[in-house]
This record gives C-alpha cells, structure tokens and sequence, in this order.
C-alpha cells in the first residue's frame, strides 16, 4: 500500500452539471472529515460514526473561501478500486468551484495525482493484473462500439484468465519434472513420460488458444478483418500468398493438390487502397462438421472449429470458388456471413470468365488468378467497398470487373495505436511461450534431462508473467500508465 493519499478531478475539465474529485490513500478518511461537514443522518445510520463502512453522505464542502453542496461515496480499503481508502466528491461542475475543491483537498494534505495513477495503485496492490489495467486505459480511449469491445474483453478478464490457467498448467508441469528427479523409472513417485508429453501438449493448445483469441480481439481496434473461406482445394492458400506477398509480413500457406492441406489459420497483412486490413486463410469448409469443437481429437474437425470462429468474428467474408470446377453444389458449404465472391483460377483451362447465378447468388463478385495475378487488383477495390472505405462500384460485369454493387458497411474502426501497441505486447510473450514451451517437449521426447525440461517451462512461465504484470519492468509499466488520463 501507497504511504500518500492522491486527489483527482476524474471528470472531463471545463463546466458541467456534476464533477467528481477522487480521493486514494492512508489519510482519504481523515481528510474527508476535515473538508466536509456531513447532514444528520437518520434512522441506523445516526447511531455510527461517519464513513464507517461503506456509504453515501450528503453534506457541505468547505473549499476554503465558503461552501457547497456534495454528495461524498466513501469505500472503504480493501473492497475499493485501489485496495486503499477511496472517496469521491460529487459537486457542482462550476470550474472555479471545482477549482477551490482541489486546492482544499491539497492543501489538507493530499498530493495530486499522476497519469493512471489509481489504476497503478489498483495494479500494484494486487486489484487488477496488467491486462485488465490495459483494459481499463483502452475502455477510456475507446471511440466506437468495435473498440469498446475490444477493451471489455481485456477489462473482464479474457486474456488474464486463460494465461493464470495456463500459467498454473505449466508450474505444475515443472514440478512434476523437478520431482520425478528423485526418482528411479521403477520408483513410485516417477512421472511416466507419457503423462509429461501429455500435460505438455495440453498446454501447448492452451497456449494457442490464447493467441488465437488475442489476434481475432486486436483488429477491432485499428485494423477490419477479411478472411478467405470456401470448399478444400479452391485457391484459398494460392490467393493468400499472393495478396501478402512482396515485403508484407504474415505466414505463408502451404499450397498443394491435396485437398484440405490448410488446417490452422494463416494471417497476413493485405495493403488496400483504401488501407492494410488483416487477411486470413482458413481450413476449406466442409458440409456436416458443424458440431466439430476445437478440443476434437480429430484435427480436420478441430480445423473446421477454428475456420468457424474465424468466419464469425470477421469484418468481411471472401468466398473462394474455383471457376474452373465448380459444379453447382458447392454452396452447401459457403460459410454464414459472406460478403463477397472470389471467382478463382480463371487462368485454367475450361474456367468460365463469370460466375453462373446459382454460383454467387446476390453477392458480388471478382473474377481473379492468383497465378497470374489478374482480377487482384479489382478484389482489393471490391474489399474496399465493401468494407464502406471506398464507393461502390456499379454493375460492371467484365472479366476481372466486379458485379452487382457490394454493400457497404460501417467503416474499420479508428486506428488505436495503444491498442495495437498493446496487443503486439500480448502476442510476443504469448509466441516466446509457444516456442520455449515447444523446445522444452522437443527436448524431453529426445530423451533430454527433466532438469533442462524443466528450465524451458520456467521459460515459458516466465514469458506469461510479462503478460500478467509480474515480472514487467518499471519503465514499461511508465509508459503504460503515462497515457492513462488524470483521475483514472
């Protein structure tokens, strides 16, 4: 706990019907008694001492020069935001009432507050971990619904809970290596490898699980998100290569005549005229696997979750049809959502240049190569629009044009540098954990000693405790805080 007491205005400056002064610290009671005088109160309430407990008082303030009125909300350490003392003066939104509030409150002893600093304190005092402190700044910053979001899903606790799981998994993992150390194979209080490679390959899940639901959060705050869909062995991968090639950093997919070659989800940025959006390639949709979970035993099924949830949360769904050999019953399996029509591999022979209508129904549609690039750069144009970031086309129904007019959706999101600041943060310790937890497996199932099995997993426990807070640096946590808005 702090040894100072901090004050705030925590309401935006400048005149309003109400503002609040936040009160955090050892002295937060004391200093209350002196500003305020309180109302009589009535009933239970009259047999107690004020701010005893956690309550509401009604009363005067007395800022020094005369009075008025205020409404003070006490919560009392620890069931507070900080874990201290907390109290809040409700006054009116008069500047130089306000104004003579503060200095009151300064010079009854309290110091004024920091950038973030009652989210510090609420952080350090064990309240908040770091994740949902980042939520905290991002919810303020918020400017539309998609980053509102986004920064409830940090706030709430959907990254810091799944790495605290994880987390725990590993640490009992280590243990297990550390104890099995003692031990003959023969001996009772030996770990069988099996039970290691097993624990260790549900951890890994875990950790992938968390990266996946880190990427589909972070694009909401700046950049929209298009994925490819469409039947196994369309051109989805192809097409993907080829949108992110040329310097733009992503995976690259595996292409092959096999169908359902892609089985884990590939990204990559996809630059725009109207601006980069984040573009990824998902495993071809299979009709009847829709009660597949991402926990199946079976990796096609577990595939086909992943592709699931990567149609759902997209801004746009591009529909990959291969116009060389579609035969009319594919759309069984175009995804919920779709927004738009690739029309792929009209460079083969026997590719019809459009789309018949039972093809495309309403959508629009592009006819493209991904081998020899034509009809790109029309998609690009087509994503545009139909993300609202460029006009529409018309009815153009020339190969390589498009075709009816897209719909036009809300504009992406404002771009949130914190927040994609923040989320690459996130997603690098999520990846060292990946990989140190990866050699430490690779290394027990070559026959490696428990105590450098063991080494790699601390590792890997310790890139998630830069997630969590605990073993970030101060300057980090400067620069976090810092962009936090006085009173918050």
């Amino acid at each position: 706990m702090s040894a100072s007491t901090i004050v705030a205005l925590s309401t935006p400056a400048g005149p309003g019907a109400r503002a609040v002064l936040r009160l955090s610290g050892p002295r937060a009671r004391e200093i209350v008694l002196a500003a305020t005088r309180f109302a009589a109160p009535s009933g239970a309430a009259a047999e107690r001492p004020p701010l005893a407990a956690r309550e509401v008082r009604r009363g005067r303030f007395l800022d020094g020069r005369g009075e008025q009125p205020v409404t003070v909300l006490w919560m009392p350490g620890p069931g507070s935001y900080t874990r201290e003392d907390v109290a809040e003066f409700h006054l009116p939104g008069s500047p130089p009432l306000v104004e003579a509030a503060l200095a009151r409150l300064v010079a009854l002893g309290a110091a004024p507050a920091a950038r973030g600093e009652f989210t510090r304190r609420a952080f350090q005092n064990g309240r908040l971990d770091l994740t949902r402190a980042e939520g905290v700044l991002l919810l303020v910053a918020a400017a539309d619904e998609g980053e509102r979001r986004s920064a409830a899903a940090l706030l709430f606790g959907g990254l810091g809970d799944r790495v605290r799981e994880l987390r725990e998994r590993l640490v009992e993992l280590r243990v297990l290596c550390e104890a099995s150390l003692d031990f003959e194979e023969s001996d009772t209080g030996h770990v069988d490898d099996r039970e290691l490679a097993r624990r260790g390959g549900a951890c890994a899940r875990a950790v992938e699980e968390a990266l996946r639901w880190e990427e589909r959060r972070e694009p909401v705050l700046g950049l929209p998100r298009v994925v490819l869909a469409g039947a196994a062995n369309a051109g989805k991968s192809s097409l993907f290569n080829r949108l992110v090639a040329v310097g733009i950093p992503g995976d690259r997919a595996i292409v092959s005549r096999l169908a359902g070659t892609t089985r884990d989800t590939k990204r990559g940025l996809w630059r725009l005229p109207g601006g980069p959006c984040r573009l990824a390639d998902t495993a071809g949709v299979v009709a009847g696997a829709e009660g597949s979970t991402a926990e199946d035993d079976d990796p096609d099924r577990a595939a086909q979750a992943f592709a699931r949830a990567e149609h759902g949360g997209a801004d746009l769904v591009i529909r990959v049809i291969d116009g060389s050999r579609w035969g009319g019953g594919e759309p069984a399996a175009v995804p919920d959502g779709a927004g738009l029509v690739a029309w792929n591999q009209v460079d083969r022979p026997g590719a019809a240049p459009s789309p018949p209508a039972a093809a495309v129904g309403p959508l629009p549609w592009v006819a493209v190569s991904a081998r020899t690039g034509r009809g790109l750069e029309a998609l690009g144009r087509a994503v545009d629009a139909a993300l609202g970031r460029l006009p529409a086309a018309g009815t153009a129904a020339a190969p390589g044009g498009w075709g009816p007019t897209a719909p036009t959706a809300p504009g992406a999101p404002g771009a949130g540098g914190w927040g994609r600041e923040l989320s690459v943060r996130h997603r690098h310790a999520l990846e060292c954990c990946r990989d140190e937890l990866a050699a430490a497996l690779e290394a027990h199932a070559a026959g490696a000693p428990l105590d450098q099995v063991a080494t790699g997993l601390r590792r890997a426990t310790d890139a998630l405790d830069a997630i969590l807070g605990s073993t970030t640096s101060e300057d980090l946590l400067d620069r976090i805080f810092a962009r936090f808005c006085l009173g918050k």
